[in-house]
């Protein structure tokens, strides 16, 4: 039981302690201090409900069916490279994240925006439901639901640290010159993904 556990948290850090639109969404709102538990919660819940998903067999049968993985990919180049050009925008911008200068967005605003760049970004199946689950698999079939369970517990982990850890070190993150050089990574991460997309991607 141990080993599946800590093989599929340590698999799930490993892949998800990366510069990403997710990642930069749940920095922003923990140096903002809005609405940092729901985006947490959420965030933390949609990878478990992929990687279960994964765990039980999904992978495979998404693989089987070209029309689905061709409207994933192309929803996918569209929704990375608008924003990475929003974050470009930003970054030339010079805005920095301050709380006294940022408006709060509503609850629903916010549950949308967490929804949307967790469940429109192509990597997240292929990172969850794809490779999660096929390395699930090598543990067995009871093994692999404990590989799940360490992975969803990673997941929870990392977004609880990104977030209410952003806050402790706001006044770092919050210099225009620091948030500038953050959004500008983004921008040109989520370019370079949605380019790798479309190269790939079926026509």
């Amino acid at each position: 039981m141990l080993a599946p556990l800590a093989t599929g948290f340590l698999t799930l850090l490993a892949l998800i302690v990366a510069v990403g639109a997710q990642n930069a969404f749940v920095l922003r709102q923990g140096v903002l201090r809005h609405h940092v538990g729901v985006v947490v919660v959420i965030c933390a819940l949609s990878d478990a409900v992929l990687v279960m998903l994964g765990v039980a067999g999904l992978g495979a049968v998404v693989t089987e069916v070209p029309l689905a993985l061709r409207v994933v990919q192309w929803a996918g180049v569209a929704f990375l490279a608008t924003y990475g050009v929003m974050a470009l925008r930003r970054a030339a911008r010079g805005d920095a994240l301050t709380a006294a200068t940022e408006q709060a967005s509503s609850v629903q605003r916010v549950v949308l925006t967490t929804l949307a760049l967790t469940w429109l970004n192509p990597h997240v199946y292929l990172d969850t439901v794809l490779l999660l689950g096929s390395l699930a698999q090598a543990h067995g079939p009871d093994g692999r639901w404990w590989f799940g369970v360490g992975a969803a517990l990673g997941s929870l982990t990392w977004f609880t640290v990104l977030g209410y850890g952003a806050g402790r070190v706001r006044a770092f993150l919050a210099r225009p010159v620091t948030w500038r050089w953050v959004e500008t990574g983004v921008g040109v991460v989520m370019l370079a993904l949605a380019a790798g997309l479309a190269l790939h991607a079926p026509a």
